[in-house]
């Protein structure tokens, strides 16, 4: 079951925070080689360009992970705001909830079918959910594709600097800065490949994390809507079917209670039909004391007997 309650966008977001606090420091302790590797003696500027490239395609890419990221944080909160509603059946769960949120949507459509009478395709719902959910995503894996391919592309231009020179050196042996520019086209092929590498693993790591967080949001609005909303608005065979066994094993039990009612009342009956056999004797004794009382009074008052 999926914790619908769980800030999982948000934990990511904290995630990032800490691994890109992590990657600065060792860039900072890194300094010297960074310094060597990708500013001192560029006889080009090839390397700068393309690792610049490189960094703001990284850059790019990771704002829009951060900004989905930021968005999925508030559908889970509005996502939780929306079942604790449900569960203290509130009168209207929507209350208090962004219109623009996911929940609010499937709500809505669910109560509009609802109204209608007509009935709810929940695996309709959740294809068009994710088949939205997914164009939003789509830039971030486009990014993360290319990364590495830019590094590949600054690694082929650098080793054609470096042919371009190799070149010069075979036709000018006394030539160093043919020399020199074979080394910076080394030099700029490893920066190249270092810096897409290390773009590409922090920034496919939290692509996927991304995905995750889409599946977990999507799972819950879609086992918020199989256990909360479709038993309450649903009107399908299924529905009406599950209401009609419910119905039936409520007039069992009610058929179950009457029936204790009924022994209950029986039972009774035959209590007071006791109680009333009982003073039934009672009054016949009673009667008898009462006539030998009356026969005492006339014979010592001396009066005369009942009829003279």
């Amino acid at each position: 079951m999926i914790d619908v309650k769980q800030n999982f966008s948000g934990r990511m977001l904290f995630r990032m925070l800490i691994a890109g606090i992590l990657v600065v420091l060792a860039g900072l302790a890194s300094m010297d080689f960074i310094r060597d590797l990708y500013l001192e003696h560029q006889i080009t500027p090839t390397g700068l360009i393309i690792n610049s490239g490189i960094i703001l395609i990284f850059l790019l890419g990771l704002a829009k992970v951060i900004a989905t990221l930021l968005r999925y944080a508030r559908e889970e909160k509005a996502l939780s705001a929306f079942v604790s509603r449900l569960e203290i059946n509130h009168e209207n769960p929507a209350s208090g909830i962004s219109s623009k949120s996911l929940i609010y949507d499937r709500y809505r459509t669910v109560l509009t079918l609802s109204r209608q009478h007509a009935p709810i395709n929940q695996s309709a719902l959740a294809s068009l959910l994710l088949a939205a959910e997914s164009t939003r995503t789509s830039f971030a894996r486009y990014v993360g594709n290319i990364l590495i391919l830019t590094g590949v592309f600054g690694t082929i231009v650098s080793l054609s600097i470096a042919l371009v020179g190799a070149s010069g050196l075979l036709d000018t042996a006394k030539d160093m800065g043919n020399m020199g520019l074979v080394i910076h086209g080394m030099s700029t092929a490893l920066s190249t490949t270092i810096t897409a590498i290390v773009c590409y693993l922090f920034f496919g790591y939290f692509v996927i994390k991304l995905n995750d967080a889409q599946t977990h949001l999507i799972s819950g609005i879609e086992e918020v809507t199989a256990q909360y909303l479709l038993p309450r608005y649903s009107h399908d065979k299924d529905s009406m079917l599950h209401e009609v066994t419910g119905l039936v094993r409520g007039l069992r039990e009610a058929t179950e209670g009457m029936r204790a009612i009924q022994t209950d009342y029986a039972e009774a009956g035959a209590r007071l039909h006791q109680v009333i056999s009982a003073l039934s004797a009672n009054m016949d004794v009673l009667a008898g004391d009462v006539t030998r009382i009356k026969g005492l009074l006339r014979d010592g008052f001396r009066l005369p007997p009942e009829g003279d």
